[in-house]
C-alpha cells in the first residue's frame, strides 16, 4: 500500500465566502445532507436564515451574506464539508490551523469541539461580533507585488500604529499578521487617520474590510466577556489532531487541557493579535507536511500562506515567482476553493 502523504490543513476565516462562492455548498456538497440538515435545524431554532437558503440565493447580497452571524455559519459549513471530503486513503492529517475565525473551524476539524459544539461557538461568536459592531479592520501590505519584504515597512507601521493609538479619541492596534499583509483593527477615528497616512499601493491598498469588526484587539473585550458567559468550558475536549493557534502554540492530543483551550479561545484569541504568519511557519517546521490543504470557501488565504512560507525560505522559495513556478510543476499548496485544485485532495 502506498505511504500516505502528510497534510497540514488550514481553515479559512471571515471574508472568504464572497459572490464567487455563492452556491459552494450546492456545487460541491450535495452529498452532505446530514451535516447541512443539522446546521439548518440549529439555525431555525435561533430564528436565523437557513444555510441552504443563503447558499442557494439567486444573487449574492453583500449586506446579508457578509454579516457576521450569516458569514460565519456559511464558512463553517463549507470548510467543514471540505474537510470531510479529503481522501483519507491518500492523506494523513498531520495538524490543523486556521486564520482568525478559522481557529474555531480548526477546533471542530481537530475534534476539540464536536461538529454541534463548533457550530454553537461559531454561530454565537459571529452573532456577538455582528451585534456589537465594535470598530473595523483595514489591510496594508508588508511586501511588494513579488511578495518580497518592503525595507523598513514593518517597523514604520509599528510606529504609525502607536502614534495613532496615542492620539485623542483613537484606538488602533495590530489585528492579524497575515503573511505579507498587516491587518489593523481600530475605531472609526483611528482607521480614518490611518487611511490618510498610508500610501496607495498595488491598486487596492489600503483596503478597509466591509462588515468586519476590530477583531483580535482590546476593543473586543466586551465580546470576549459575553462569549465566556454564553459558552461553557464543557463544550471543549482534548483534540484528536494537533492544533496550532494564533500565537504559534501547539495543542497536542492527550496532552492539552480543555479548560485552557476554552480560556485561550474565548480570551486572548479574541482580544490580542492573531499571528497567522507564525502559525503557518511553526506548523511546517514542526510537522514538515508533504502538502498543505487550504479548505474552502474562497482562495484569498492562499497568498498569505505562500508569503508566510517565502518569509522563511521554505522549499527555497524567495519570491512569488519561485512559489508560482513550483505550484505549476507540482502543487504544494492545494486550495479546495479552486475547482482545478480541489480534485487533488479528493
Amino acid at each position: 500500500m502506498p505511504t500516505k502523504q502528510q497534510a497540514l490543513v488550514i481553515c479559512p476565516g471571515r471574508g472568504t465566502y464572497t459572490a464567487t462562492e455563492l452556491g459552494y455548498l450546492k456545487r460541491y456538497h450535495g452529498d452532505k445532507g446530514e451535516l447541512l440538515d443539522a446546521i439548518d435545524a440549529y439555525r431555525a431554532e435561533q430564528g436565523q436564515p437557513l444555510i441552504r437558503e443563503l447558499d442557494g440565493a439567486e444573487r449574492y447580497n453583500l449586506k446579508e451574506h457578509s454579516r457576521g452571524d450569516n458569514a460565519s455559519a456559511l464558512i463553517w459549513a463549507s470548510a467543514y464539508a471540505d474537510f470531510l471530503s479529503i481522501d483519507r486513503e491518500r492523506f494523513e492529517i498531520a495538524a490543523v490551523t486556521g486564520n482568525s475565525m478559522g481557529w474555531y473551524i480548526a477546533l471542530g476539524c481537530a475534534g476539540a469541539l464536536s461538529p454541534a459544539h463548533a457550530l454553537e461557538v461559531i454561530n454565537r461568536m459571529g452573532s456577538l461580533m455582528h451585534r456589537s459592531g465594535i470598530g473595523g479592520q483595514l489591510i496594508h501590505p508588508l511586501v511588494d507585488d513579488q511578495w518580497r519584504p518592503i525595507p523598513g515597512r514593518a517597523a514604520w507601521l509599528d510606529r504609525l500604529t502607536a502614534e495613532i493609538d496615542a492620539a485623542p479619541g483613537c484606538e488602533l492596534a495590530l489585528s492579524i499578521n497575515l503573511g505579507g499583509l498587516r491587518v489593523f483593527g481600530g475605531n472609526a477615528a483611528a482607521l480614518q487617520r490611518l487611511t490618510e497616512a498610508l500610501p496607495t499601493e498595488q491598486q487596492c491598498y489600503p483596503m478597509q474590510l466591509y462588515n468586519h469588526a476590530a477583531f483580535h484587539t482590546p476593543l473586543q473585550q466586551p465580546v470576549a466577556e459575553q462569549g465566556r458567559r454564553a459558552l461553557p468550558v464543557d463544550l471543549f475536549a482534548q483534540p484528536r489532531l494537533p492544533l496550532i493557534d494564533g500565537r504559534g502554540a501547539l495543542w497536542t492530543p492527550h496532552a492539552s487541557d480543555p479548560a485552557a483551550l476554552w480560556d485561550y479561545t474565548l480570551g486572548q484569541q479574541v482580544v490580542a493579535p492573531y499571528d497567522f504568519t507564525r502559525a503557518v511557519q511553526v506548523a511546517v517546521k514542526e510537522y514538515a507536511p508533504d502538502r498543505i490543504i487550504l479548505l474552502g470557501p474562497g482562495t484569498t488565504l492562499g497568498g498569505a500562506v505562500a508569503q508566510s512560507l517565502i518569509a522563511i525560505g521554505w522549499n527555497g522559495w524567495r519570491s512569488k515567482a519561485d512559489f508560482s513556478a513550483a505550484q505549476r510543476e507540482e502543487p504544494y499548496l492545494i486550495s479546495m476553493g479552486l475547482a482545478e485544485q480541489r480534485v487533488l485532495a479528493l
